[in-house]
């Protein structure tokens, strides 16, 4: 009988995070601050994070210890199983081979509580009692709000009003474990107010949940902002998936030619890929593919400039690749991937050639979830279903070529609370949306008079 999945014991779980800044061919343009326009230092950082994270965000260590603390709590589903995919290698009739990391193990069924358990931690050593942030399709709220508990944090969520009505179940979970979640914008703060009053029915969008999270920090006392993608800490925490990766890959006495993730904001494409980036700078011929959808091209179509992480403008000037600040996908968009941004290391990587950005349409990632479920037996969240698109791509691909080639990819988290996308799936109510680019043209006016960076693209 054929091993389906290979798992690592609770002894091989990896005991450092690995930080790819000191390995980056092309360094990190700094974050900007808005009213100076001179890189931000920890003192303009201290309201929001604690300084372990500062610290973590800036830091060029090559590899962090992970606290015992926090490996004490990553047990509780980690060291995660790597699955071979004979099933969908059949019915596709490829010669690929095809892995998947299973992070939908985890009590969020995602690969979010990874930094939420790390972020948590840090907070309650450095004496915060209360911690504000956002989510758009529900997983990071959820993951924080499953890790807050365990510390003894409460956790405020502000959810994407579109989310929050079309996944009440992402909002139960929030609850069960102690979180308090509201649709975003809200009433709860001046910028949710502001958007409200300029748009009644707004759907909502990350950039105003992060400002109406932000502002919900600063303004009151204990409380530090969480975020789930994007920062460099974040990346970083992420990357215990990666390095597991590495162990059971050489167990199976394989190696990827070819490695996919789906890319929002970053976080799981990072934690998957970054210690396999780090073998490709070091000389290994690998295609990394990083997937978005076409609702939300962020890497395929939007330029690499200085923006606001949010929408009213309380962030840092980051240098990523951006539809500008104030841009909200359709209504119709059920896939996740919402964010306008892109984390700065992913941003750096395409722009280093050493990662390559595709979008795929809604309907061809809803219908290979479909053909995944069918054959190997999870159900996927639409968010994963982008990449498992493009591995369905890169597979039919080896087979018209006649090639050997292995496959691997992130299952970054199941979708058993995201049926109501799915349902509209089946019965013929979703349909494909692409940016127009009057939309992006529109969307991008907001950063014409901000900064540029050195390597400034369109």
């Amino acid at each position: 009988m054929q091993n389906k999945k290979i798992v690592l014991s609770e002894s091989e779980l990896p005991r450092q995070w690995y930080n790819i800044q000191p390995d980056l061919p092309d360094p990190l343009e700094p974050p900007l601050h808005p009213g100076t326009g001179q890189p931000v230092g920890p003192d303009d950082l201290t309201p929001i994070f604690p300084m372990p994270l500062i610290e973590q965000e800036v830091s060029q260590e090559r590899f962090i210890d992970i606290p015992e603390e926090i490996l004490e709590k990553y047990l509780i589903w980690r060291p995660t199983p790597l699955y071979r995919a004979y099933n969908l290698e059949k019915y596709l009739g490829t010669p690929a081979r095809i892995y998947y990391k299973n992070e939908g193990v985890s009590p969020a069924g995602s690969h979010k509580p990874n930094t939420a358990m790390a972020q948590a931690y840090y907070n309650k050593i450095s004496g915060t009692k209360r911690i504000c942030t956002e989510t758009g399709a529900g997983q990071w709220g959820s993951a924080l709000s499953f890790c807050c508990s365990l510390f003894g944090i409460e956790c405020k969520v502000y959810m994407v009003k579109v989310s929050y009505e079309q996944k009440p179940y992402r909002r139960i979970m929030m609850e069960t474990w102690g979180g308090n979640c509201v649709a975003s914008p809200s009433s709860e703060t001046k910028a949710g107010r502001t958007i409200l009053e300029q748009s009644p029915n707004s759907p909502g969008s990350l950039g105003i949940a992060i400002s109406e999270a932000i502002e919900d920090a600063v303004t009151h006392e204990g409380s530090k902002y969480s975020l789930g993608s994007v920062l460099n800490h974040v990346m970083l925490h992420q990357t215990v998936n990666g390095l597991e990766c590495q162990k059971q890959m050489a167990i199976a006495g394989d190696y990827p030619d070819v490695i996919i993730g789906c890319a929002g904001g970053g976080s799981n494409f990072a934690g998957h890929c970054l210690p396999f980036v780090r073998d490709k700078i070091n000389g290994k011929d690998i295609d990394i593919i990083a997937v978005e959808p076409t609702s939300c091209p962020t890497l395929t179509r939007g330029p690499f400039a200085y923006d606001f992480g949010d929408t009213v403008q309380m962030t840092p000037l980051l240098p990523m690749h951006t539809l500008g600040r104030n841009f909200v996908p359709e209504s119709i968009h059920a896939g996740g991937l919402r964010y306008h941004g892109m984390a700065p290391i992913v941003s750096q990587l395409v722009m280093s050639n050493l990662v390559r950005p595709i979008a795929i349409p809604q309907l061809e990632t809803f219908q290979a979830g479909i053909t995944f479920a069918r054959t190997e037996g999870f159900i996927s969240a639409p968010e994963t279903d982008h990449a498992i698109a493009a591995v369905i791509r890169e597979a039919i691909k080896a087979k018209e070529e006649g090639k050997q080639k292995v496959i691997l990819f992130n299952w970054s988290g199941h979708g058993l609370v995201d049926m109501a996308a799915y349902e509209s799936y089946l019965s013929g109510r979703l349909a494909d949306h692409e940016l127009a680019e009057e939309e992006i043209k529109r969307a991008l006016k907001d950063i014409e008079p901000l900064p540029k960076p050195r390597q400034y693209r369109v």
